[in-house]
C-alpha cells in the first residue's frame, strides 16, 4: 500500500519530486518507491524530444542531475542560440536558460551575437522559412529590381542589393525604404501655359526616368516622383513661356531639348536620371484653332496659286523659245508642221497632196 510503481522506457527520464522539491533523475527501467505520505511524484518525459521544458529548470539544473545527460545554455541578454536537429534547423532561442537532452537525438547548439543588429548566416534562407524564427527576426526580402535604403536609429548604413536579409528584433531601430529602380513614366498633363505673346495653350507631357541613387532619392524628397512632377511643371512653363506660339508650334524639337535639359539638371539631385522627355499635345483654344485653321487655309490658297502662275509663266517662256527656234530654222518648222499633219492624219481619214512650196498653199484634196 506504500510502494509505488513507475515503469521509465529506454527513452525517458523521469523527474522525481518529493513534497514538490526536485530529488533526481530516475533511468530506463522498473522502479519502487516508498510514499506512506503520498508525496512522491514522478514526471515522465521522452527524450524524443530534446528540448526539456519545465517550471523548475533551474533548480534541476543547479542539482546537477543533467551532467552528462544534457546540454544547458544559459544565454545573455546579447546573445540568440540556433539549434539543429539531426543536421536540420529547428528553432531560436531568446536569452534565457535552457537544457537539451544529449541521448537520443543529436542536438547541435550554435550560439550568436546579437550585438550587432543584422544577423547574417549561410544557412539564413533556411532560418527564416521557420516559423518560430519570425518570433526573434525581422526577415525582409527585397524582390529584383529593388534595392533597399537601411536606416539604423535613424542613420544610414547602407544601400541593400536585391536579396534577403534578416535582423534582431529589439537590437536596433531598423528602417529600409524599397526603391523601385526600373524605368518609369511621368505623366504631366492638363498643364495651362501663356506663351511670350499671350496665347494660353493646354500642354501634355512625358518625361522618363529611374533611380541611380537610392540613398538620394530617398533622403533629398519625401516623395521622389511628386518632386520631379512639380520640376516637369515648372520647366514646361519655363521653357513654353518665353516663347511665341509660331516658335513653339514650328521647332517643337528645340523646345523638347531645353525642357530635357531643364528636368535634367534637377533630376540629377534627386538621386534621377532622365531617360526621355518629350510634348506629347499641345492643345489650342478653341478660337484660336478656327484662326490657325484659316490662316493655313490661306496660306496653302496663296501656295497653290503661286504654283499655278509659275507654271503658266513656265508655258509661255517655253511657247517663246520655241517660236523663235522655229522661225530661226525654217527646217526645223518644216519638220514640226509634219508632226501636226502625222497627228492629224492619224485622227482622221485625211488625204494630203505636197507640192515644192508651203503646206498651206499645197492641200489638194480633203477626204
Amino acid at each position: 500500500m506504500f510502494l509505488k510503481h513507475f515503469k521509465i522506457r529506454s527513452y525517458e527520464i523521469g523527474l522525481l519530486f518529493r513534497n514538490d522539491e526536485f530529488q533526481g533523475l530516475l533511468r530506463a527501467g522498473s522502479h519502487w518507491l516508498l510514499d506512506p505520505l503520498d508525496r512522491v511524484r514522478v514526471q515522465v518525459v521522452s527524450q524524443r524530444d530534446p528540448w526539456l521544458q519545465h517550471e523548475q529548470l533551474d533548480v534541476i539544473i543547479r542539482s546537477g542531475a543533467l551532467t552528462g545527460m544534457a546540454e544547458v545554455i544559459d544565454l545573455k541578454d546579447y546573445q540568440r542560440a540556433l539549434i539543429w536537429v539531426e543536421g536540420r534547423f529547428s528553432h531560436i532561442l531568446a536569452p534565457g536558460l535552457y537544457a537539451y537532452w544529449t541521448g537520443q537525438r543529436k542536438v547541435t547548439i550554435e550560439v550568436v551575437d546579437a550585438r550587432e543588429a543584422r544577423f547574417e548566416h549561410h544557412d539564413l534562407k533556411i532560418i527564416a522559412r521557420s516559423p518560430l524564427a519570425a518570433r526573434l527576426l525581422d526577415v525582409r526580402n527585397l524582390q529584383r529590381h529593388f534595392e533597399g535604403v537601411l536606416f539604423q536609429n535613424g542613420r544610414y548604413q547602407e544601400t541593400l542589393a536585391p536579396g534577403l536579409y534578416a535582423f534582431w528584433q529589439g537590437a536596433a531601430e531598423i528602417q529600409i525604404a524599397e526603391v523601385d529602380t526600373r524605368e518609369t513614366v511621368i505623366d504631366v498633363g492638363g498643364q495651362e501655359v501663356m506663351t511670350a505673346d499671350k496665347v494660353t495653350l493646354r500642354l501634355n507631357a512625358l518625361v522618363g526616368y529611374r533611380i541611380v541613387d537610392a540613398r538620394q532619392a530617398v533622403t533629398a524628397s519625401d516623395d521622389v516622383r511628386q518632386a520631379l512632377y512639380r520640376e516637369a511643371q515648372l520647366a514646361l512653363r519655363a521653357v513654353v513661356g518665353v516663347r511665341e506660339l509660331d516658335a513653339v508650334l514650328g521647332d517643337k524639337d528645340a523646345l523638347v531639348a531645353e525642357l530635357e535639359q531643364q528636368i535634367r539638371g534637377r533630376a540629377s539631385q534627386l538621386g534621377l536620371e532622365v531617360l526621355s522627355a518629350g510634348i506629347r499635345d499641345i492643345i489650342l483654344p478653341g478660337d484660336m484653332k478656327e484662326l490657325m485653321n484659316k490662316v493655313t487655309e490661306a496660306r496653302k490658297a496663296a501656295e497653290a496659286n503661286l504654283i499655278a502662275r509659275r507654271e503658266e509663266t513656265a508655258a509661255m517662256r517655253s511657247q517663246a523659245n520655241t517660236a523663235k527656234l522655229l522661225a530661226d530654222n525654217p527646217t526645223l518648222m518644216r519638220l514640226r508642221e509634219l508632226e501636226v499633219l502625222e497627228r492629224v492624219a492619224g485622227e482622221g481619214k485625211l488625204s494630203v497632196v505636197l507640192g515644192e512650196k508651203g503646206l498651206a498653199e499645197r492641200i489638194v484634196n480633203l477626204l
